[in-house]
């Protein structure tokens, strides 16, 4: 009954792009409806706002809520470089908004002028922070003209990253791991492993992971906690083997702690801003559906 309970949530309450992201996930429903819906979110400037991360509802371009459109072009496999979202993105990385010369911002001052949770605030002083950096490294890699500035920036930037990494290496921070876990596959899958010993960095991710996944399980369902699924999507993952038992377990974890009405209960909230965040709570459980509906698929099969 989980996946029709869930189907149901999802077609009376999500928003447009979470029913067109089912669809094409679950129904072979059409990419081209995906990438309709995720157009609204874009930006003249190329960047993505007006609450594509439903945590944030700044809608002034960010590099957090372009890094989500980057993550659902992964999740659907667009691979045309030429297609008018994905040269939107290049244009709004290779413009310098938002960026420092190193890194992308991972908190803008604009945020605080809207509703958003408080990890979106916007500090005075931040600290270098490679989330969303490392993806958008490998997104560069993959999709910018190998002539362009902005390729180039990146063959450098993937250094530092790297270099950032093991300096800080075992990190604590989970959404961190996971862009560097990104960086990895985007490398791998772009056969530019002359960039950085990607042998090397395979094993230090294995390790890496294993530091970071929360292993007391009774924390699950009610705290926001590091589970593998944040990093492990398919039993193709090279970290996947590694971490079978705990993976294979989150699987029955998702069956067992469905709610009557399909979801799944979201262990974070706001402090602040109370009604936006009965909205966005609402936007979080139909992603979570999804991406819970894909993991039981793909490691159950």
């Amino acid at each position: 009954m989980y996946y029709e309970q869930a189907r149901n949530f999802i077609y009376r309450n999500a928003r447009p792009l979470d029913i067109a992201r089912w669809k094409y996930l679950f129904e072979n429903g059409s990419k081209e409806d995906v990438l309709i819906s995720l157009t609204a979110y874009q930006n003249e400037d190329g960047g993505f706002g007006n609450a594509l991360e439903p945590d944030c509802w700044n809608p002034n371009s960010s590099p957090v809520q372009t890094w989500v459109a980057t993550k659902i072009i992964k999740e659907i496999n667009l691979e045309d470089k030429n297609h008018p979202i994905i040269q939107g993105i290049l244009k709004y990385l290779s413009s310098g908004k938002d960026f420092d010369g190193h890194t992308w911002s991972n908190t803008l001052a604009t945020n605080n002028d809207y509703p958003h949770a408080p990890w979106w605030n916007f500090e005075t002083s931040q600290e270098i922070s490679y989330n969303p950096t490392a993806c958008f490294i490998g997104f560069i890699l993959k999709f910018a003209d190998k002539n362009s500035k902005l390729f180039e920036l990146a063959c450098s930037l993937v250094k530092e990253a790297y270099n950032y990494f093991k300096i800080h290496f075992p990190m604590d921070s989970m959404h961190t791991v996971s862009c560097f876990i990104e960086l990895y596959e985007y490398i791998k899958k772009s056969s530019m492993n002359d960039l950085l010993d990607i042998e090397e960095f395979n094993t230090l991710l294995h390790q890496q992971i294993k530091h970071v996944i929360t292993y007391d399980t009774s924390k699950w369902a009610v705290d926001y906690v590091c589970k593998p699924s944040l990093f492990i999507g398919t039993k193709t993952s090279d970290f996947y083997m590694n971490n079978k038992e705990i993976s294979d377990y989150e699987c029955e974890f998702i069956l067992n702690t469905q709610e009557p009405d399909g979801t799944w209960a979201i262990t974070w909230s706001w402090i602040d801003y109370p009604e936006q965040w009965n909205i966005s709570k609402n936007w979080w459980k139909s992603d979570l559906i999804i991406r819970n509906v894909r993991y039981i698929k793909e490691i159950r099969g």
